[in-house]
Parts: C-alpha cells; sequence; structure tokens
C-alpha cells in the first residue's frame, strides 16, 4: 500500500489536514465555546508608573478607568445611532442594541461580538445608506470598540478569527443583501485591521512584561532558597569544625585518664574506655552526617575558627576602609561556647560590611554586652553621607544572620534607627559558666 493510498484512507493525516483541523479546533476554542461565559472585567492595579503620577484623592478610581472608556465608547454609539434614525425601531437597532453589545464585552466579551454580528445585518437593512451598507456608521463604531475591547480581553488568535468573521459577512452582504448601495466593507476590513493589531501588540506586551514579573519572582524565590541553603551549608561546617575538636579532645582525654590515677579501681577503667568508645562514635557519626555538606574541594582552614577575641582585629580592618567604628563592650566578659562566640563574629562581620555597602561614609557603632544568661549584640550605623552611592542587596546578609541567631534559639530584630540609619540588635542565650576577670572597653 502507497503513502497516497494511506492518506487517502485515513491511515495517515497529512500536514494540511492536521493544519486545518488544529484552526478549526481554535475557531472552536475561540468563538463558540463558553461564549456567552461570565467573565467580568476588574478593576485594574493602580500602582504602576503611571498610576502613581495620579494624584492620591482619585488614585482609588484610576482602576476603572477602562470601565469608563468603555461607557463614554456606548454613549456615543447612542448619539451616532440618533444622528442617523430617530427614534423608534431602528433607532433601537442601530443605536441601542450596538450600544449595549459594547457595555456587554465588560461582561460577557464574546458574547458581545456575537449579538453585534447577529444585530448587524438588520442594522444594514433598516439604516444602510448609500456609502455606510452594510454597516451604519453607529455599528461601524461599535464594531470596532467590540472587537478591540475583546482582544485586549481573550488573545491575539481570537482578533484574527473576528476579522475574518467580519470579511465573510461583509462579503455574503454585497452577494446576497446588498439593494445596490456602495459599500463600506473596504473601510471596515482596513481599520479593523490596525485596530486588532494594536490591540494584539498590547495583549502581547502586557502578557511579556506578566510572564517577566512572575519569572522574576521565582528566580528571586530561587535566589534566596540557594542563599540560605549555602549559609547553612556554611554554618554546618563551621559547627563540624568545632563540635568535631572538642569530642576529639574528650576522646584523647578519656583514653588518658586511667593513667593519670595510680591503681585506678575497674569501674573507673571501664567508666573511661565507655566515654571515649562514645565519644569517638559520635565523632564518627558527626563526620559522616556533616561531612556531606563540604564540596569536593573543601578544605577545613588550618587557623582556627574566630571568636569575640578577634573583633579588634575585624574593626581594625574595616577602619582602614574608611568606616568609623566604635565598640563598647559592657557586662563581665568571660568565656562562651565557641559555637556562640563564632556565630557572635559572624553577626558582627555582617552586619558591619552591610554598613559599608548600604551607608558608605556613616559611622557605626558596635556594642557587646555579657548579661547574665547569654550574650548582647548591637550594631547601629547613620545614614549614607558623602558622595559614594549605597550598592543595594537582596538582604541575603540578614538572612544568613537569622539563621545563626535561629541555630542558638535566639532573638534579633532589625530595624531603622531614628536618625535614618539602621540598627541590629541581637540576644544569644548562653548556659551560666564561671565568669572569668574581665573589664570594659
Amino acid at each position: 500500500m502507497t503513502d497516497a493510498t494511506k492518506t487517502d484512507t485515513g491511515g495517515t493525516r497529512s500536514p494540511e489536514f492536521r493544519l486545518a483541523m488544529g484552526a478549526l479546533a481554535g475557531l472552536r476554542q475561540d468563538l463558540f465555546r463558553d461564549a456567552f461565559a461570565y467573565r467580568p472585567l476588574g478593576a485594574r492595579r493602580t500602582d504602576g508608573p503611571l498610576a502613581r503620577r495620579i494624584p492620591a484623592r482619585i488614585r482609588p478610581y484610576a482602576g476603572w478607568a477602562p470601565h469608563a472608556a468603555v461607557g463614554i465608547a456606548a454613549f456615543f454609539t447612542v448619539l451616532l445611532g440618533y444622528a442617523d434614525e430617530p427614534l423608534g425601531l431602528d433607532y433601537v437597532v442601530t443605536g441601542l442594541v450596538p450600544a449595549g453589545a459594547v457595555l456587554m464585552t465588560l461582561l460577557r466579551p464574546v458574547g458581545a461580538w456575537w449579538v453585534l454580528m447577529a444585530v448587524t445585518p438588520f442594522a444594514g437593512v433598516l439604516g444602510g445608506a448609500w456609502g455606510d451598507y452594510p454597516w451604519p456608521v453607529s455599528v461601524f463604531f461599535a464594531d470596532l470598540v467590540v472587537m478591540t475591547v475583546v482582544t485586549l480581553r481573550t488573545r491575539p488568535r481570537t482578533a484574527a478569527w473576528m476579522w475574518v468573521g467580519t470579511a465573510l459577512y461583509g462579503t455574503a452582504a454585497e452577494v446576497f443583501l446588498s439593494r445596490g448601495y456602495g459599500s463600506n466593507t473596504p473601510e471596515m476590513l482596513f481599520l479593523s485591521a490596525l485596530a486588532l493589531l494594536a490591540a494584539s501588540l498590547v495583549h502581547i506586551r502586557r502578557e511579556a512584561q506578566h510572564e517577566v514579573s512572575v519569572q522574576r519572582t521565582v528566580t528571586e524565590m530561587e535566589r534566596g532558597r540557594r542563599t540560605l541553603l549555602e549559609e547553612r551549608t556554611t554554618i554546618a561546617r563551621e559547627l563540624h569544625d568545632v563540635v568535631a575538636h572538642h569530642m576529639s579532645v574528650v576522646a584523647i582525654q578519656a583514653e588518658a585518664a586511667p593513667y593519670r590515677v595510680e591503681n585506678p579501681p575497674p569501674e573507673l577503667e571501664q567508666a573511661f574506655v565507655t566515654i571515649r568508645e562514645n565519644a569517638v562514635a559520635a565523632l564518627t557519626e558527626l563526620r559522616r552526617v556533616l561531612g556531606v555538606v563540604r564540596a569536593e574541594d573543601y578544605e577545613a582552614p588550618d587557623a582556627p575558627q574566630p571568636t569575640l577575641g578577634d573583633l579588634d582585629r575585624l574593626i581594625a580592618n574595616v577602619r582602614e576602609t574608611g568606616l568609623d567604628v566604635e565598640k563598647v563592650v559592657t557586662g563581665a566578659v568571660r568565656e562562651l561556647p565557641q559555637g556562640v562566640e563564632l556565630s557572635a563574629y559572624r553577626i558582627v562581620q555582617e552586619a558591619l560590611s552591610n554598613t559599608l555597602r548600604h551607608a558608605p561614609g556613616a559611622t557605626a557603632r558596635v556594642e557587646v554586652g555579657y548579661v547574665l544568661g547569654g550574650l548582647g549584640l548591637r550594631v547601629v550605623n547613620g545614614p549614607a553621607t558623602g558622595l559614594v552611592k549605597p550598592s543595594p542587596g537582596a538582604g541575603h546578609g540578614l538572612t544568613g544572620m537569622r539563621e545563626r541567631v535561629t541555630m542558638l534559639d535566639g532573638e534579633m530584630t532589625t530595624e531603622e534607627s531614628a536618625d535614618g540609619g539602621y540598627e541590629v540588635t541581637v540576644f544569644l542565650p548562653v548556659a551560666s559558666l564561671p565568669e572569668s576577670t574581665g573589664g570594659k572597653e
């Protein structure tokens, strides 16, 4: 059996046949399926660049501007119909019904076009005159308005089908319904093509802007999620190094402890053996679980992790960039758990970095408070000064700071200060430890 036979018998559909079937399916979808469905036009948003230029008193009403425009178009349709036909049946067909179709686009846009197409033959017969057949002036205007509004409210493909339907009707009217009058079908097709093209471009641009806005939102969410994961990975690495060090010390001390006691009882030796075994097991499990967050090329830092004792070096480096930083320490300085010390250092570091980016030329103040039950941090900076422009960010630094505070069950607040600067306040709870001798700086 040849390919031609298969095509003729329906075994294989030709590309032309599939294209025609697809076009018919699009026609049914756009103009026939749920043509009279209730689709009210809602108010437009009033936060756009143009709406923000409108005075605040009338800005809430700007969202109803499309409804007002359609109402004005319906009013002009009534006036155009009355100019040709005084009050009577002819005026109802050529004025009131087309105006109603224009208003109908606010509720049932596709149905409004069908209503106008249904009344057009009667309007052409009752109100047609030389030069305005088969579309009287009022129907001509209403048809342009309806097709434009329907295109804006649906899709450009619908505009193409409406234009084809208008062309078919105009041709049929000239052939079967013409009374020898001149035809305005060419003018209708030309002007409607221009109107539908402009409406389609506006619709496409609006859809493109919406897609870009959605994509930007998704991208920003993904970027924030990725930053959050990266920050958690960094915290996990640091915790791995800190906890692994302490667990190693526990294991070594437990192994060496029996040799520091002369003739230790068997129970004590067994207790130290158990402690060492548990420490080694915990260290192995810790490395297995947290080790997966390391990149393949990650190498543990040779230098110890920074603590609050390294704040002076950090502040000195920041001062070299031109930022005037003041440090104040209150309370009895004492040694804190290494995880708290590390997180506190990173929080101050990130807060000062934000000051450099967002408030160039400002002054900053770092307050460290050793209080009962925890550690208080406060980093406040003034407003930006000088000629250097701030470098806006996405707030990912604050995300990392909050992650560290949450990990330690602490509290964090961020707000603008009274002078236009910014303030970060953190409290990290710490279990009671013996206080070491300290002082104030």
